[in-house]
């Protein structure tokens, strides 16, 4: 049985090669390199998946040493995302599989900063909170255009030795 977009999208390796890919072309070293902890063959497995679920595809195809190196992208930035389209025809238990693993991933991440010898949370900037507000459909809006323009200021940020990587997840839940 083919996966779906959803289910090529949310598994933890993919989502880790897409979020590598925003902005940027890759060669699959170069991923292994920004994704160190990942085995070769693992990463190779999941790049191939993104293939052929076409969410990212080869560029360039450059010679090297006898070999040909792929140089990957986001096939189409929306497509790295689920649209609605695609999420409205999920029934209700396959949109709560969504959610689980959309906070499975978000636990993973949090464990594996968990794991480190030495965290300094303040200093880290770790936090999460919850809030309620309440809007009007424009004040909602607007509020997710503000979003929207936070994020588009530093997600062409590339990797470096001053930078650290930091996830930043969200959740809207409307009370109807």
């Amino acid at each position: 049985m083919k996966e779906s977009t959803v289910d090529v999208i949310l598994h933890p390796v993919r989502m880790r090669i897409i979020q590598c890919l925003i902005n940027q072309q890759l060669t699959a070293q170069q991923l292994k390199e920004q994704l160190p902890d990942i085995p070769q063959a693992t990463l190779y497995r999941n790049i191939k998946k993104l293939v052929d679920g076409k969410i990212i595809h080869i560029i360039e195809e450059i010679p090297n040493r006898g070999t040909v190196e792929k140089v990957y992208s986001i096939q189409n930035p929306n497509k790295s995302l689920i649209g609605p389209e695609e999420i409205n025809r999920l029934s209700k238990d396959e949109q709560m599989g969504l959610f689980i693993k959309f906070m499975a991933n978000l636990m993973r991440e949090y464990e594996q900063y968990l794991q480190q010898d030495e965290i300094d949370f303040a200093a880290d900037g770790v936090t999460f909170r919850q809030a309620s507000i309440y809007l009007s459909d424009k004040e909602f809006a607007d509020f997710v255009q503000g979003l929207v323009q936070v994020f588009s200021k530093v997600i062409n940020n590339k990797p470096s030795k001053e930078r650290t990587r930091r996830t930043i997840g969200t959740i809207i839940i409307p009370d109807k």
